[in-house]
């Protein structure tokens, strides 16, 4: 990348927040802050004047909240992704936010060199969780695998995905390498590859990364 080559835009309705961002992110070599919002409205506009690769997005803003305005921008401009950077990693907020199209998660105790990962990240479609955020993921997918299910059936899954395909999705959604999958699943690493190689095949990915996203917009978690 040349200088600059990675736009991005700032949405935070905190006036001190926003502009130490600007003036951090303005520090990175190959990065350039294009734009900044006052809220979720002001990032999709500027998002849609300036086309930036990534949006750093906070989520509890007025007028149009980090949630929609996520929503909106990956609906409105495929090409670009958008990290969220809040206070919060709860529940509440962080799987909305990755419903809507978020391909990034970070709380605001980030540091520098990790805001300049995630940003680098996303810009070549790849996934970035801060650590905290891959824990919750895995934590809410095992409390799922041990609640009672009713059997599922291969023709209510998209796709032509078998259960066990559906298995291994929902664990790469929640941050899993496959190492991590073969061992929870009780699986040879081989196994756990094929079925990987198979999923990509069916729901059309070329990588985790849109993978994730598919999990979410089908609701695989």
């Amino acid at each position: 990348m040349t200088k600059g080559s990675l736009r991005v835009v700032i949405a935070d309705d905190q006036r001190v927040v926003r502009e130490g961002l600007a003036m951090l992110i303005g520090l990175f070599d190959d990065i350039e802050v294009v734009a900044t919002a006052v809220d979720g409205l002001d990032a999709l506009e500027q998002a849609l004047l300036h086309r930036p690769d990534v949006v750093v997005m906070d989520l509890r803003m007025p007028r149009l909240d980090g949630v929609q305005a996520t929503a909106r921008i990956r609906s409105e401009l495929p090409q670009t992704q958008v990290l969220v950077l809040t206070t919060y990693a709860d529940d509440d907020a962080l799987f909305p936010a990755l419903r809507a199209g978020a391909r990034g998660y970070l709380t605001k105790n980030a540091s520098a060199e990790e805001i300049k990962q995630a940003l680098t990240a996303l810009a070549r479609g790849q996934t970035h969780l801060a650590p905290e955020v891959q824990h919750r993921l895995v934590a809410a997918t095992l409390d799922a695998q041990q609640a009672p299910k009713p059997e599922v059936s291969t023709a209510g899954l998209p796709d032509g995905l078998s259960p066990r395909e559906a298995e291994v999705l929902a664990l790469i959604a929640a941050g899993l390498s496959n190492t991590d999958i073969a061992r929870q699943l009780v699986l040879s690493n081989a196994t756990v590859k094929t079925h990987v190689n198979h999923i990509f095949a069916k729901i059309g990915a070329r990588d985790r990364a849109q993978a994730v996203h598919y999990a979410y917009d089908h609701g695989v978690t």
